[in-house]
């Protein structure tokens, strides 16, 4: 992706108009490791994919607790997305403290934007290489929110960022009309679902993922992998049937080949962040 002298700093525009170094930062979120949001009218679910630099490390954490009704679920330089969660925890303790109540979702998320924004403009920072799914619950009900590096931010349904986040948006696409109406239990099923669909073929268990569940009257916490494993084992059987439901229009002999022929993909490893 080298751009000649396009991309020597943040601040360099290209004759098309473009900012490489801001692109390069939203390719470290594409190569990071996949993580997926759900909300329903009362309940948000965060869910990430574990992965470890080699067989002798552990896994960073994706998820990270802002506050009891606000968690995040990173993509991308797990250390960027560390300090921008210590950042939020920050400006929730303050709003807390001066204001006796909790900071709502959409406005932290407004100035975490800014906070992205200005890297792209100055020569001496680089921006975060990081996206964040930010997911909590206020007055107004449960928000999902995207945010990227370049600044920008989107409120969604249902979404999915990181590496392989293409096949989980596809299975998000085809069930985000149900999803405002679901109950807890619907929403785990189909966050278990996509996460699925972002391994290609590895077997889903509780030591490669992580999730986590903020509602009404539900703090904002991870679940613990016992619970996580149960979880796995009591949808198995849905999820053998779930996917053959969703692929009617193909051929009889069809849907068992991608689960057989996903391994194959693995040509270009995704980067370990």
């Amino acid at each position: 992706m080298f751009r000649n002298q396009y991309d020597t700093d943040v601040t360099t525009w290209s004759p098309a108009g473009r900012l490489f170094q801001v692109e390069y930062a939203m390719e470290a979120v594409k190569q990071g490791s996949a993580a997926i949001g759900l909300r329903s009218k009362t309940h948000v679910i965060l869910a990430c994919v574990n992965k470890a630099n080699s067989e002798l490390s552990s896994h960073q954490k994706k998820i990270f607790k802002v506050d009891d009704h606000i968690g995040v679920a990173i993509a991308g330089l797990t250390a960027d997305g560390r300090v921008l969660s210590r950042y939020m925890r920050s400006e929730c303790i303050n709003y807390g403290y001066s204001y006796e109540s909790a900071l709502p979702v959409g406005r932290l998320v407004v100035q975490l934007a800014d906070k992205a924004q200005v890297c792209t403009q100055r020569s001496w920072k680089r921006p975060y290489g990081v996206g964040l799914l930010v997911g909590g619950l206020d007055e107004s009900g449960a928000h999902l929110y995207y945010n990227c590096p370049s600044g920008n931010y989107f409120e969604y349904q249902s979404f999915a960022i990181g590496s392989r986040s293409q096949a989980a948006k596809t299975y998000l696409e085809r069930r985000f009309e149900n999803f405002t109406d679901s109950s807890r239990g619907s929403l785990l099923k189909d966050a278990l679902f996509a996460l699925r669909e972002t391994l290609q073929g590895e077997k889903l268990t509780s030591t490669n993922c992580t999730v986590a569940v903020v509602g009404v009257g539900e703090a904002f916490h991870m679940l613990d992998k016992e619970t996580v494993q149960g979880l796995i084992n009591e949808f198995e059987l849905a999820g053998e049937e779930d996917p053959a439901a969703t692929t009617d229009a193909a051929a009889d002999i069809e849907p068992a080949v991608p689960e057989a022929g996903a391994p194959t993909d693995k040509g270009a490893a995704p980067m370990d962040i």
